[in-house]
């Protein structure tokens, strides 16, 4: 596929960013850290002049010590690294990141660290994007460990990425520090949320939704939809679209499975498939439309991505449709399907259930709503 236009790229004063790797589109695909990470490390390794790197979660040992050492390695033959990390999700590695970047003429920023809780600034900067050269991006929802790649037999987590070429590379460029941004180059489309800014990101989910026509499929980890969302969902499901949810049958956030459980048997009734990941922890962000529009990214159809710092990447193209369709179909035939009479729980156990759901559910809402109106301000 071929961007719409070819233009000259736009780099910042100083920078002179090769001028050959901004005319072809191309997308692919990624299975997790296994396939993000060798083709993440290579991009890092063959940087020209730029890479900007924005991460939730970077680890220090592991995958995240080849990663430290060939964003170094760039900087010390002059390439320009910038890395930003969210000061919660790498709590425990942020310190020597910077420091160790920093002595290499690399500059990091923290986002959020924890002191600015005493400012009130507790959102989170949880994009994941790798932007090398304005040529290169990989964004998904894929973090820097050794959880998300396999190991031996181990399956890593349940997660995806795209690899970006083309224009709309050299479009994420100009725009990385302009808060909320909406790029657009052939098939693909790429939204950049700002703080409080996630309800753009959820519109595009409901758009797809609204417009499907036969089939609906989502891989979401961390899934605790607003009614909105649950009722166009069941909706489509009502006028004869096929509706599948891949969830997580096991999660890294304590409470969070409890809070999505209670809202099963309402899907089940309204003719929605369930099904439950449970070889590794599900962490994908996904969704395929018909078996043509796939929307990836960082945002998780959660109160809590509404007012982060999101990223989520929509590609209409047959061949990127058909990687995820056969990605989405092994997960699901390795997934155990939830059918009602799994929900039927005694009174005790249902009602525990329930109140721990709804109050985990009902403080990610109030939080989220509180940090809204605080932009609003």
């Amino acid at each position: 596929m071929r961007a719409e236009a070819s233009l000259p790229p736009v780099t910042a004063p100083g920078l002179r960013l090769p001028l050959n790797e901004v005319r072809e589109e191309r997308v692919t695909l990624l299975d997790g850290g296994t396939e993000a990470y060798p083709r993440m490390l290579e991009a890092i390794a063959t940087a020209q002049v730029r890479v900007h790197l924005e991460v939730y979660t970077f680890e220090r040992d592991g995958i995240g010590a080849r990663f430290l050492e060939a964003l170094v390695a760039a900087a010390h033959r002059g390439v320009a690294v910038k890395v930003v990390v969210d000061g919660w999700g790498s709590i425990g590695a942020s310190r020597h990141l910077k420091q160790t970047l920093e002595a290499a003429g690399a500059k990091v920023r923290v986002y959020n660290p924890l002191t600015s809780l005493c400012t009130g600034r507790s959102w989170r900067n949880h994009r994941k994007i790798l932007l090398v050269d304005d040529s290169v991006a990989f964004l998904g929802g894929i973090n820097i460990g050794d959880a998300y790649a396999a190991n031996g037999d181990q399956p890593g987590w349940a997660d995806l990425a795209l690899e970006l070429r083309g224009d709309i590379c050299r479009q994420l460029g100009a725009t990385l520090h302009a808060g909320a941004s909406a790029l657009e180059s052939g098939a693909v489309k790429l939204f950049l949320s700002g703080f409080a800014g996630g309800h753009r990101l959820r519109k595009r989910y409901l758009q797809a939704i609204d417009g499907a026509e036969h089939e609906v499929v989502l891989a979401h980890a961390y899934f605790l939809p607003d009614k909105g969302f649950m009722r166009a969902l069941k909706r489509a499901s009502r006028r004869g679209v096929t509706v599948r949810l891949m969830l997580a049958g096991r999660s890294d956030v304590v409470f969070a499975r409890a809070a999505t459980m209670r809202l099963y048997r309402d899907f089940l009734r309204a003719g929605v498939s369930i099904h439950e990941w449970t070889d590794s922890t599900l962490h994908a962000k996904a969704a395929l439309v018909d078996g043509k529009k796939l929307l990836v990214g960082s945002f998780n159809l959660d109160p809590l991505s509404l007012v982060n710092l999101e990223t989520l990447v929509e590609v209409e193209e047959p061949g990127v449709a058909a990687q995820a369709q056969r990605w989405l179909d092994k997960h699901l035939r390795g997934s155990r399907r939830v059918y009602l009479e799994d929900c039927a729980r005694s009174g005790l156990q249902q009602w525990l259930l329930d109140i721990v759901g709804l109050a985990v559910a009902r403080l990610a809402e109030r939080f989220a709503s509180f940090m809204g109106r605080r932009r609003k301000r």
